[in-house]
């Protein structure tokens, strides 16, 4: 009785990876079907493209910001607060209209 059940078992087990093959390939053979490229119909070009005007509004520009914050610093280089205060430690970066102001200063044209 135990023989014949571990049988039956292990037909129902092999006829279900069989059923489960043949499933497994069908869907193979779908999707190799689907894969194959397909020619694409041609744009018509007999009227023009005019492009529509946006009706976002345009972004407005920002000054860019150069300071690292704190916590985004690297831990093993990073100096106390002591070591910082120093003005040689502390380097001003010109903002873009600084720089403009210093060229047009420099050229003598303001």
């Amino acid at each position: 009785m135990v023989a014949e059940k571990r049988r039956l078992i292990k037909q129902y087990k092999m006829e279900r990876e069989r059923q489960q093959k043949l499933e497994e390939q069908e869907e193979i053979k779908r999707l190799r079907k689907e894969l194959i490229p397909k020619a694409q119909l041609m744009p018509y070009f007999d009227r023009p493209f005019v492009p529509r005007r946006s009706e976002k509004q345009p972004t407005v520009p920002r000054e860019p910001n150069f300071c690292i914050p704190r916590h985004k610093t690297i831990r093993c280089c990073r100096m106390s607060c002591n070591d910082m205060s120093g003005p040689s430690q502390l380097q001003h970066l010109p903002s873009s209209v600084e720089k403009t102001e210093a060229f047009y200063k420099n050229r003598g044209l303001q």
